[in-house]
């Protein structure tokens, strides 16, 4: 059984027939290797379609099994049905496009999905054959979005990362997609998600958010069994391989041999898969009109450009191939002399030592996708290239502008962008190029493919560790008990109880959250066989008015009123002038925010936004936080951030003052707290360390205990009583 499993689309190897056999070639460089720097052979595995459909293996199984385990590769064979479903259809004929911003290529067919579903479930059952319980298993890329999610349930105990490898979009785009929240749900199987770039990560949290309703925070994504957390660890290379290449015999004998063909003319290189995103008719185009505007550099300049086929059974693909053949043509009809070729164009793939002689040779690389979500050639480009020759064109549209920004970044969909930014890497100083490409390099050179593996690793582990604080306090079994049994054997017991959120559920207007029958019927059974205080933000009056003929003390606005043998109190007296200091920033903000609006109460201010749309509410809260910071401290006043409300309030006001109050005037022998947001922390805190103290749902607390939801915290009232009646 393995300890470390990755899973791939595609196994890190080539398989090819040879008459009646087939060779196996293992992948060099990347990932694979990577990972042996940080994972031992012998604990880790590697699994995966090995390229070749069930069909062409028919009869050779065995011998693919046995060749591929000295390997630590197990293979998941499909068949053609399968492949056509599964990834020439859904996974490059629906999610490609749709995730490349491509909405006009994308097919959304049933047929595809049931495929795609299908697979991820015998990629499922072959990873739980191989992985320990325990196992750490690390997903990869969009072909297996639904993995995570079926592993969760054959594997709960296992830790799981995935990493995207291409844009995830934002959610304008990813709402079309009639299966998003099974995908999302996929997902949400991992304990960690890793992208490419900040702005990937963005659109995945936004999606969960309007589309799952769950929020996070820094990151960490609260679902409803679970903390997942979502980070950036974008990709890098081998360096140390790319920068050390014009030592290799191999890549020198090349050398020559290009220098010799293209002579003193400047290269301007290319080298992409033929596919829409990457924006080669567009390049095309840039560089003809190049050299119509700048006559200067004809015969001067050569584009060599390397267009690897790629999905050649989808349409998509096939006219792209052809509109290519078309634009080469054209140019070099147009400009090419008996002496001069505009256009070199090589319709395949290259090996390590004739790809890395081209990086050092070519004056210019010429990266400038359409979409992509990192584009590795860039970063094999500046590693390999001499410092004071190459000039890196990138696109910004690519996940690697982010890092390369002493690139020249160009927008693709400009054609004048690109002619200005040919024109000026050609005639770009010896010097710039050496500060651009040193700064490049260093930067390569410290965050490579075995730092990007580490970090992924060790993040991954980090976060099972976070996870404890969410799930070691979940209140059930043995502690359940303790505390039932605890209640039913004292004397005098007391419980403090939140309303909003802990009792009942969440609503836009806070005047609509009544206490329904049944509630009030268990806080009566409750108030005859212990002390119960309810501890709320409301107002005395809505307390009365709900809760005024009930056995129960009521302590209202976090602590500012308490009402004990029917008649209500003031903690003291507080000035009242700082309202009018507070008031127009949250009025400003409440203009600023459709859908919020501001509470007064007769000690605070609270701003809601639970109406807002949530991603606006979520970014204004922010920012009037911050700004409130600015402002509260010298008045003495503090910012609770509830659920969906910020609340400025005197600091001297908080539930653990009251809380201390009831304390203070009796000699309890039980104590109970539950409460589910920020406010009721200062409640935890203030009791004494033997308490029962319960946090509903989700988020770092000083609670011991957690319960999912009001309902549960329901249901475990109720069994008190019942201990006790």
């Amino acid at each position: 059984m393995a300890r470390f499993v990755v899973v791939s689309n595609r196994l890190p190897v080539t398989l090819r027939r040879e008459g009646e056999g087939f060779t196996l070639k293992p992948s060099v460089g990347g990932l694979a290797t990577a990972l042996s720097s940080v994972i031992p052979k012998e604990e880790a595995c590697w699994v995966g379609w090995p390229g070749l459909s069930s069909e062409e293996l028919a009869g050779h199984e065995t011998w693919l099994a046995e060749n591929l385990r000295p390997l630590g590769c197990y293979p998941v064979c499909l068949s053609r049905e399968e492949l056509d479903t599964f990834y020439y259809g859904f996974s490059n004929r629906t999610l490609w496009p749709l995730c490349h911003y491509f909405l006009q290529y994308a097919v959304f067919d049933r047929t595809f999905w049931e495929g795609y579903r299908r697979v991820n479930e015998k990629y499922a059952e072959a990873v739980a054959e191989l992985a320990e319980e325990e196992a750490t298993i690390w997903v990869h890329d969009y072909q297996l979005f639904l993995l995570p999610g079926l592993l969760r349930k054959k594997l709960p105990r296992a830790t799981i990362g995935f990493f995207l490898h291409i844009p995830f979009p934002s959610y304008e785009i990813f709402r079309v997609l009639p299966w998003r929240r099974e995908i999302l749900e996929g997902l949400l199987g991992a304990d960690l998600i890793g992208f490419h770039t900040y702005d990937y990560a963005r659109h995945f949290l936004s999606c969960l958010r309007r589309l799952m309703g769950y929020e996070h925070q820094f990151g960490l994504v609260l679902a409803e069994d679970r903390a997942v957390k979502v980070e950036v660890f974008p990709i890098s290379i081998d360096y140390a391989r790319f920068a050390s290449a014009p030592e290799d015999p191999g890549v020198r004998e090349n050398l020559s041999r290009i220098e010799e063909e293209v002579g003193g003319r400047r290269l301007i290189l290319s080298v992409d898969r033929l596919d829409y995103t990457k924006g080669i008719p567009e390049r095309l185009r840039a560089y003809e009109a190049f050299l119509e505007r700048h006559p200067e550099f004809r015969e001067r300049v050569v584009l060599i450009l390397i267009g690897v086929p790629s999905r050649t059974e989808v349409e998509h693909y096939q006219e792209l191939k052809r509109e290519v053949e078309e634009l080469v043509g054209r140019i070099n009809g147009r400009f090419g002399t008996l002496s001069w070729t505009p256009v070199h164009y090589l319709a395949r793939g290259l090996g390590f030592e004739e790809l890395a002689a081209l990086y050092y040779s070519s004056d210019v690389a010429l990266v400038t996708p359409l979409r992509d979500g990192m584009n590795l050639i860039a970063k094999e480009y500046v590693a390999t290239v001499p410092e004071d020759k190459g000039v890196l064109i990138l696109s910004e549209m690519a996940g690697a502008a982010a890092e390369l920004s002493e690139a020249l970044l160009v927008n693709p969909f400009n054609q004048e962008d690109l002619v200005a930014a040919l024109y000026e890497a050609l005639r770009l100083p010896r010097d710039e190029k050496r500060v651009r490409n040193r700064r490049m390099k260093e930067r390569l050179r410290r965050y490579d493919i075995n730092r990007w593996t580490r970090d992924f690793i060790s993040t991954l582990r980090e976060v099972r560790h976070t996870q404890k604080t969410y799930t070691s306090s979940r209140l059930a079994g043995e502690e359940r008990e303790r505390i039932l049994a605890a209640f039913a054997r004292a004397e005098s017991p007391i419980l403090f109880l939140d309303y909003d959120g802990t009792l009942v559920g969440f609503s836009g207007r806070p005047e609509k959250v009544a206490p329904d029958e049944e509630l009030r019927t268990l806080l009566g059974r409750l108030g005859a066989v212990s002390r119960v205080v309810l501890i709320s933000g409301r107002d005395p009056d809505t307390l009365d008015r709900w809760f005024g003929d009930l056995p129960v003390d009521l302590v209202a606005e976090h602590g500012v009123f308490i009402r004990e043998g029917g008649r209500w109190h003031s903690v003291r007296e507080f000035d009242q002038d700082w309202k009018e200091v507070i008031r127009p920033l949250l009025e400003l903000y409440t203009d600023r925010t459709p859908g919020s609006f501001v509470e007064e109460k007769s000690c605070s201010l609270v701003w809601h936004y639970r109406l807002a749309e949530s991603e606006l509410g979520s970014m204004r809260a922010y920012e009037l936080k911050e700004a409130l910071l600015d402002l509260v401290h010298p008045l003495g006043l503090m910012v609770l951030e509830g659920n969906k409300v910020l609340e400025v309030k005197p600091r001297e006001i908080n539930k653990g003052v009251a809380a201390r109050h009831f304390l203070e005037s009796g000699a309890y022998d039980f104590v109970l707290a539950m409460g589910d947001d920020w406010t009721d922390e200062y409640l935890f805190e203030a009791l004494p360390p033997e308490s029962f103290t319960v946090k509903i749902g989700y988020g770092l607390t000083r609670a011991r205990y957690r319960v999912e939801n009001f309902r549960e915290a329901r249901r475990l009232l109720e069994e008190l009583w019942r201990r006790k009646s």
